[in-house]
């Protein structure tokens, strides 16, 4: 059986002064840099062949703040892929270095549900101008979109088909993944592994820097420890 690990990123900067970011690129905060040392403890002993993040910064911070303290010894290395030049002169020609490195590659299909004309706005100045009920909806309805925005089921139509046709077949290969995501994109994959309706997904609240982990077997998923 090989592993899936799913790992919301650290909490950002903006996530302490509770503002919506979406898609916004803001870095980890203090709290978020310790929340990925104290993640990457938890999987420091899981061997890890291929890493995922989404486009934003905070992620790739999360992913690599965890790696450091990886107990394998490989250096993971950021791919570049389709960026012409860039992607050529980053050949790593040296087998032996190339064994001791894990690629991380960048997805903009696993960023942050985009939260529209809410992003950079307060959240708590949100639910008295627009009321609790609306605010919670379309932080956590299925298809409830803020103005501007995604709800999380055009989030998933993103995100599950890369899932499927791009990490999945690691797995397949006996690879154990590490995919370092985002709140939303994270739960409408975890919708698709557990199979979650609508309805229930407005119960799932995903805590920063909390690895979640996954066995996969000849397409049947299962958690872990």
């Amino acid at each position: 059986m090989t592993k899936l690990i799913l790992l919301r990123h650290g909490a950002s900067i903006w996530n302490e002064l509770n503002l919506f970011t979406g898609w916004v690129d803001i870095p980890l905060s203090q709290k978020g840099i310790e929340e990925s040392l104290v993640a990457g403890r938890a999987i420091a002993h899981i061997p890890i062949e291929v890493i995922f993040v989404s486009s934003l910064i905070r992620t790739q911070q999360t992913a690599m703040l965890a790696m450091s303290l990886h107990q394998g010894g490989k250096v993971p290395y950021v791919v570049h892929s389709g960026q012409e030049k860039r992607d050529q002169w980053a050949q790593i020609y040296s087998e032996k270095a190339q064994e001791m490195s894990v690629p991380v590659l960048i997805a903009w299909e696993l960023n942050e549900r985009m939260y529209g004309e809410l992003q950079g706005m307060n959240k708590e100045e949100m639910r008295k101008k627009y009321g609790d009920t609306q605010v919670h909806n379309w932080r956590r309805s299925f298809d409830q979109a803020p103005p501007g925005g995604e709800n999380l089921k055009m989030t998933a139509e993103r995100t599950v088909p890369y899932f499927k046709q791009n990490l999945i077949p690691y797995l397949e290969q006996g690879k154990n993944v590490f995919v370092c995501a985002h709140g939303n994109s994270l739960r409408s994959i975890l919708m698709y592994l557990d199979q979650m309706k609508p309805e229930d997904i407005v119960h799932l609240e995903i805590p920063t820097g909390v690895p979640l982990i996954y066995t996969y077997n000849q397409g049947k998923w299962a958690t872990s420890t």
